[in-house]
């Protein structure tokens, strides 16, 4: 194995991506089943997870992947999904948090029970699941080769826009706050924590405005890239983040956005 292969290796390495039966979930788990490991997807519906690990081992990749059902909208709907997940290992070196829900509605017909909705998918099921992994995570952790939790944030979690998801970006800046705080509470136990916060990608809860290649022009016309996110995006930061590459950072919410996290439209002296 070359330096750069077993810089960026996550041979043999066991993860649990949630959420991933499409979009960004999905190309997490591309990335990491090319890479050499073995990933479990889950997700509310266990059919297109099953799918989609069908799909992902046909690509011929160095790992593996299987996929079964998973909500973590309920206390007990995670307290089974990490029941699922003992069942099948007994120590994980990679949680990647991407399960996620949004809801859109103009600000004067925004409904009560929208937050409730978006806050138990996005944080508070984000925050259960991984303390009833953390053992699993600790089991696979070493001083060299830390375990890693990555969660899914969002540009709209670090930019003042909501765009009608009032629930979901006030829900992302939970997010990555909630990040910073188990980065620094989970360091003694030799376990990363960062997030991700893309901008535009093709996916279900985007597919409204990214479905098409006209659409998906169109909105990557307004990042200063110039383009939306492409699913190698995904995967190059997903296993710089997992391998020996990323071991050294925690506390971070990385920008996957095209510059839109520094974009604004204040000018001071120029035309």
């Amino acid at each position: 194995m070359s330096y750069l292969d077993e810089l960026f290796s996550v041979a043999g390495k066991t993860a649990l991506v949630t959420g991933a039966a499409t979009g960004i979930g999905r190309m997490a788990a591309t990335g990491l089943i090319q890479a050499g490991a073995n990933v479990m997807i889950a997700s509310r519906k266990g059919a297109e997870c099953e799918k989609t690990a069908e799909e992902l081992n046909a690509l011929g990749g160095a790992g593996k992947a299987e996929g079964f059902a998973g909500d973590v909208s309920s206390e007990e709907g995670v307290l089974a999904l990490a029941g699922e997940v003992k069942k099948r290992t007994d120590k994980l070196h990679i949680l990647i948090n991407n399960a996620g829900v949004s809801w859109g509605e103009p600000f004067e017909t925004f409904p009560y029970h929208a937050w409730a909705r978006v806050l138990n998918v996005n944080v508070t099921g984000l925050f259960h699941l991984t303390r009833e992994l953390v053992p699993l995570l600790e089991k696979a952790a070493s001083h060299e080769d830390p375990a890693r939790i990555i969660n899914l944030g969002s540009v709209m979690g670090t930019q003042p826009i909501a765009d009608g998801a009032y629930s979901y970006t006030a829900s992302k800046a939970a997010v990555h706050h909630l990040t910073r705080t188990l980065a620094i509470e989970l360091a003694e136990r030799r376990i990363t924590v960062n997030a991700f916060a893309p901008g535009p990608f093709q996916s279900r809860m985007t597919a409204f405005a990214t479905k098409t290649d006209e659409q998906a022009a169109r909105i990557g016309s307004r990042v200063p890239m110039g383009r939306i996110g492409a699913p190698d995006d995904i995967a190059g930061a997903t296993l710089y983040l997992c391998s020996r590459a990323g071991s050294y950072v925690t506390g971070a919410i990385l920008p996957l956005d095209g510059g839109q996290s520094v974009q604004h439209g204040m000018k001071l002296f120029k035309d």
